[in-house]
Order: C-alpha cells, then sequence, then structure tokens
C-alpha cells in the first residue's frame, strides 16, 4: 500500500520521527536526574509504548482502565491510572491489579481510601494510592494548603490494604501559556510546589516515596527538576500543530497526520471540501489563543509541506478549506489527496482504529489503537 492506494480519511504516523521524539525525551529526563513513565493515552498502541520505554516492560500512564488492560496484556504492567478512582471502577481496579506487577490509582476525595480499602481487603489485594495535587490547573486535585492535603495521605498511610505511593499532579494550564517565559514560570511552580509539599508530609511523618509531575509544555521546558522523582508527559511521543506553536516543538517534529481527498471543489466560493471531518480530526480548536485563524488543522501536500492553508470548518464527515490562491485551487482537483497535520494528535488519535506506519514516505507497517473505558 502507498500513500495513493489507501482508504481515506486514515491515520498515518511517520516512525522516524516517533523515533526521534521518544529518544530526545527520554534523554531529557535522564539528564534532569528523574524516570519516566510516559503517558500513552497520546497513542493507545503498543508499539509506540515500546518505543517509549526501550522495550517490553516500561512504566506507563494510562487514562481509561481498557487501555491498562490492553497494555498489561501485552507485557507493559507497571501502570498508573492517573485518572481519580471512584467505587464504581473499584472491582474492574481490583481485577486488573492480578494482572499487573504494579497498578497505582490516584484519589482527591477523603471518603476513597477506606472504602478503596475495604474492597481490596475483601479481594485479599494491596493497592498502591497516590494523592493528585491542584498544583493550578483546577480541574482536579487537593491544593497544598487544603486541611484534607494532609488528610488523605494519612488516611491511606493508615489502611492496611492501601500504600501510599506519593504525589501526582498535572500541569495543564501550561497549554494557555501565552509566553516561553510563562511557561517557563508554571513548569518551575509545578515543581517547586510538589517538592515543598512533599518536604511538609515528611516532616509530618509521611513517607513520599514518588513526587510525579508531568505535560509536554512543562517537560520539554523546565529548568531542573529537583525534588522530582518520575515526569509523566504523553503528546511529546507525536507532538501536534498546537505544541508546535506554543513552541515546545518544531512543526518538524510532528509525527501525526490524517491522509484525505478531495471530494468536491467549489471555484466560486473558492474552496474545497475534504473527506475528513470531525470523526476524523476531531473538534479541538487548538492553539486559539495565539492563532486565531488555526481552525481545525494545517493542509500539506502528501511530501508534508505546508500548503498555507487551515480546515476552517467541520461537519461530521466533511472539512471545509478556504483557498484564495486561484493557482492552488486549479491544482487541488476532485481525488487530490492532503495530509491534515491536526491541532492535538491525542484526540485525533483516539478517532481511529489504527495507525499506517510511514518510513521514508512509504508505509511499512499498521499499527493497532486501544480504545475504550
Amino acid at each position: 500500500m502507498d500513500l495513493h492506494s489507501i482508504k481515506t480519511p486514515s491515520l498515518l504516523l511517520d516512525v522516524g520521527r516517533v523515533r526521534r521524539n521518544a529518544e530526545r525525551m527520554s534523554a531529557r529526563v535522564r539528564r534532569l536526574g528523574a524516570s519516566l513513565r510516559p503517558h500513552v493515552k497520546t497513542h493507545k498502541c503498543i508499539e509506540v509504548a515500546r518505543l517509549q520505554t526501550g522495550g517490553p516492560s516500561g512504566a506507563v500512564t494510562v487514562s481509561t482502565l481498557a487501555e491498562a488492560r490492553a497494555f498489561a496484556a501485552h507485557g507493559l504492567k507497571d501502570i498508573t491510572y492517573a485518572v481519580p478512582i471512584e467505587p464504581g471502577k473499584f472491582r474492574e481496579a481490583l481485577e486488573l491489579a492480578r494482572l499487573c506487577d504494579r497498578l497505582a490509582l490516584i484519589t482527591d476525595d477523603l471518603e476513597v481510601p477506606p472504602l478503596l480499602d475495604e474492597a481490596a481487603r475483601r479481594a485479599g489485594l494491596t493497592l498502591e494510592l497516590f494523592l493528585k495535587v491542584d498544583c493550578g490547573y483546577h480541574r482536579c486535585g487537593v491544593e497544598p494548603e487544603r486541611p484534607e492535603a494532609l488528610e488523605i495521605p494519612r488516611r491511606i498511610d493508615a489502611a492496611r490494604n492501601l500504600r501510599f505511593a506519593g504525589i501526582l499532579t498535572h500541569a495543564g494550564h501550561s497549554y494557555h501559556a501565552r509566553s516561553r517565559a510563562e511557561l517557563l514560570g508554571i513548569a518551575a511552580h509545578e515543581r517547586d510546589l510538589m517538592a515543598g509539599f512533599a518536604a511538609r508530609l515528611r516532616a509530618d511523618g509521611i513517607e513520599v516515596p514518588t513526587v510525579s509531575v508531568g505535560s509536554t509544555p512543562t517537560v520539554t521546558q523546565v529548568e531542573h527538576l529537583e525534588g522530582v522523582d518520575e515526569v509523566r508527559p504523553g503528546n511529546y511521543i507525536f507532538f501536534d500543530a498546537f505544541q508546535a506553536t506554543l513552541g515546545c516543538c518544531s512543526f518538524d517534529d510532528c509525527a501525526l497526520t490524517v491522509l484525505a481527498s478531495v471530494v468536491h471543489r467549489d471555484r466560486l466560493r473558492r474552496r474545497i471540501v475534504i473527506d475528513a471531518g470531525a470523526v476524523a480530526l476531531s473538534k479541538d480548536r487548538g492553539p486559539v489563543e495565539f492563532d486565531p485563524g488555526c481552525g481545525y488543522g494545517r493542509v500539506l501536500d502528501l511530501e508534508g509541506a505546508d500548503l498555507g492553508l487551515r480546515v476552517g470548518s467541520l461537519s461530521q464527515e466533511h472539512g471545509e478549506v478556504l483557498v484564495e490562491d486561484e493557482r492552488l485551487l486549479d491544482g487541488l482537483r476532485v481525488g487530490t489527496r492532503l495530509r491534515l497535520l491536526a491541532n492535538h494528535s491525542c484526540l485525533t488519535a483516539a478517532q481511529h482504529e489504527h495507525y499506517h506506519v510511514l518510513e521514508g514516505g512509504r508505509v511499512v507497517d499498521r499499527w493497532e489503537i486501544h480504545r475504550g473505558w
């Protein structure tokens, strides 16, 4: 198969860029003195995880229990499930723990530790449980100044069938930084807040085995990781138009594109319609704060050269692209194949069942995407 015969829309993965991104991040985290536990929600793919971890049994972070089951079944059995656990998922998590060498869960709720401890006792298991900390994102987590920030670790520490795994955070607000200086400030705050909070817990007599942080923007920019044990970036393995616009990578580092075909050309309105809509690309507007005209992705030719066009609007299976240049419009006949660099690779990958793997511009393999909850 080649780029002219693959059915459109399809997901294309430049494996050379994936390897390069993996190697660079691994080397960077080593230099910073921490361990890398990549977040596999970006790709949900066994082969990509093995490139990130350097082998079949590396440590990973997941965002769904379905991801955890898939990765454990393929030998990646050191897993952190980085969404707060709730009682409706206790049974599945306990079943999964039997398949893993290590399964760590997270919570930010005072009532969860005793309930999870009892469930683990009945199952005859011991579980590791992190405290989720809010370092400024305000999505989930406990702010370190709150009374429960000490009480939850105490409850975990006192439980017979739980082990306190440490403290974990995610600086998701780094995606909204408007300058490199602001991004550096968020990265430093994430690190310093967590290191300081760990010291406070230890002074209170609570052992903190792991201080875990992570987002691609902060890890690519942070100047040091003193006081941090582990980082969990995910998007870096593919990058995307958002990360490149934010300055975390170059556009040449972006490994994921969607192959699409022109299905309609409208000379009167100077536009084309492609067969990649919201179902193929997702409706993530991406870096609209920095690039108001970013649309839903950049339009590239088959060789990956940027045509200077954006996907301006989407319906379920259609994408519309305004083409002001008449000579360019002449060349975009119905049937012309294009590649689309998505704003958010994580959401785009989640729309598809597999990757067509490219090496040297040729399709060399097909890798499955393990979706579901």
